[in-house]
């Protein structure tokens, strides 16, 4: 028995609380990933694993052994990425996914130092912002705004980025600036596709205000573009914000109420985060992108 394959089988279907999801997860059959967990119950001598047709959970033995298993798993990645980084051999292809808006303005600077670092990595960027699909797609990463990351995918928080609603200058002095939400109905509102609505707080209440625009696009950054033109009012977050702010091309507005911040993660099926390369990516992005990014960030 591969007792470290049997481990990731394990670890996988506790965490998982299902067979059938490890196995997509592990890449493996449901009947490979069912003889794994045997094996190192066998192994063991205990039971791990309460088993129902409806659900799968840890029994008091299963709780300890999980809790050293992904132990072992951790100090056998550390070990392995290690050597790597001694000897230079960290090579290899990683696919990561992200928001079109956040691969042009960081993450490909990111991508460009850590390929320098390690010569022999290729990044396979996919852009969209919809959210991949990591088992159909093959994505090792996907970097995701979300508060709640998916329970079935292993994730790690990278940073917060403030947004802004903004306009240019021009747009102002021919419109008018907008005193409060609720104004934002009369003017010219470039929107993301799906996202019909913008959320404000203020005084600890969420409101919620629609609107309407002569310009949809699937890429934030045709909208800061757009509105750089003078036509609109566009909601951004800070990452492509702040160096337009600060240019004068465009200017924060209803600075009375703040816009809720997005959250960026790292999400990867745990089959990926056992490559070392993986799990070194996500590693320096994470340091790389140490400070959340503020309003007025230079």
């Amino acid at each position: 028995m591969d007792k470290l394959t049997a481990m990731r089988s394990f670890v996988e279907v506790a965490n998982c609380a299902s067979f059938t999801q490890a196995a997509e997860h592990l890449g493996l059959s449901r009947l490979q990933v069912s003889r794994h967990v045997q094996e190192i119950e066998a192994w063991l001598k205990q039971r791990l694993l309460h088993r129902t047709t409806r659900k799968v959970s840890l029994t008091t033995a299963g709780e300890e052994a999980l809790n050293r298993c992904e132990k072992i798993l951790y100090e056998t990645t550390e070990l392995e990425l290690t050597a790597l980084n001694r000897n230079d051999q960290l090579s290899g292809t990683i696919r990561v996914a992200a928001p079109i808006g956040l691969t042009q303005n960081i993450l490909l600077d990111a991508v460009e130092q850590f390929t320098e670092l390690h010569p022999n990595i290729t990044v396979e960027l996919f852009a969209s912002d919809h959210f991949a699909q990591l088992v159909d797609e093959r994505i090792d990463i996907a970097l995701r705004y979300t508060d709640q990351p998916d329970d079935s995918l292993i994730a790690r928080k990278l940073m917060v980025i403030d947004s802004v609603v903004c306009a240019s200058a021009e747009y102002l002095s021919k419109y008018g600036e907008p005193q409060h939400i609720d104004d934002l109905k009369d003017h010219n509102c470039f929107r993301h596709l799906g996202a019909s609505s913008w959320t404000f707080v203020k005084d600890n209440q969420h409101k919620a205000v629609e609107v309407t625009g002569t310009i949809i696009a699937n890429d934030i950054g045709v909208l800061a573009s757009a509105a750089q033109h003078g036509k609109g009012i566009v909601h951004l977050p800070c990452d492509l914000a702040n160096p337009l702010i600060n240019s004068g091309k465009l200017q924060p507005i209803l600075n009375e109420f703040v816009v809720p911040s997005s959250v960026l993660w790292a999400v990867y099926l745990s089959r990926s985060y056992q490559l070392p390369i993986v799990r070194q990516f996500i590693d320096f992005v994470a340091q790389s992108w140490s400070s959340d990014i503020k309003l007025g960030d230079a």
